[in-house]
């Protein structure tokens, strides 16, 4: 169901690639899941960890123990409007994977996004991705959200169990890909097949995801093997990223199911 492609690799960025705030203090992740999340994570460093005394009682036993600080106060530590549920942790952001790493680990599903931009959008996406089985989500190098707060509190404790990679060249790395054996599956308001009809079948998968309003690219949606599109009611002209990356994760987590 895949063809080959006989162009170079693409490059990725060198080696684990850091995020450009990698060595900074100044990276605070909030919200009570992502924050349990983040605790829970032996690849996350974890500079200091800020409460109020309700969260205290509420979270119980956090290690290593939270300074107790009242609300008012974390409110100055985060992004004006950050919706802290009284918790906060300043942590080393995770390092993200080069393309080799995710090729070498061969999860049955992944998600390539072509510069989907805004930062809940993505933070839902990797929920998504925890929920249905995605093994990881290939970002660019440019033009993608760093992995702020404002995208784990979205995602709900998923930045800390979904690899995130990193890539240069979204088509090159959609021909590695293929190389590799996945079907690429870009989703188009006018691929031909539905993607019930386009995973069907496919052994490994990647799901290609365009930006809000424009899409995919041009050159991104040629470099994918297949355009599906999402059945919806002719009265709706889109969906919004994340809830189509949802629908399509879910339809391949089915589709493994049947295998």
């Amino acid at each position: 169901m895949t063809k080959q492609h006989s162009r170079n690799r693409p490059r990725s960025a060198p080696g684990r690639r850091q995020h450009s705030a990698a060595d900074s203090k100044d990276n605070w992740l909030w919200g009570h899941h992502a924050v349990a999340a983040a605790l829970g994570n032996p690849r996350r460093i974890v500079h200091r960890v800020v409460a109020s005394p309700n969260a205290i009682k509420k979270l119980g036993g956090l290690s290593p123990a939270p300074e107790p600080m009242h609300a008012k106060d974390i409110d100055r530590l985060l992004p004006q409007g950050a919706v802290h549920q009284g918790v906060a942790a300043q942590c080393k952001p995770l390092a993200a994977l080069a393309l080799e790493d995710v090729l070498a680990a061969a999860p049955g599903i992944i998600a390539v996004l072509d510069q989907v931009s805004d930062p809940h959008n993505l933070g839902a996406i990797f929920r998504s991705a925890a929920a249905f089985g995605v093994g990881a989500l290939v970002l660019q190098t440019r033009n993608a959200p760093e992995m702020t707060g404002t995208v784990a509190k979205s995602a709900v404790g998923a930045v800390e169990t979904v690899p995130e990679c990193r890539v240069v060249n979204i088509s090159r790395s959609l021909e590695a890909l293929a190389d590799a054996g996945y079907h690429t599956v870009g989703l188009d308001g006018g691929g031909r097949a539905d993607i019930r009809q386009a995973i069907f079948g496919a052994g490994r998968l990647a799901i290609v995801l365009g930006a809000e309003g424009p899409g995919l690219r041009p050159g991104v949606a040629k470099s994918c093997l297949e355009l599906a599109h999402i059945p919806i009611d002719p009265n709706m002209e889109s969906l919004n990223v994340s809830n189509a990356a949802a629908i399509a994760f879910y339809e391949a987590a089915n589709a493994k199911t049947e295998l």
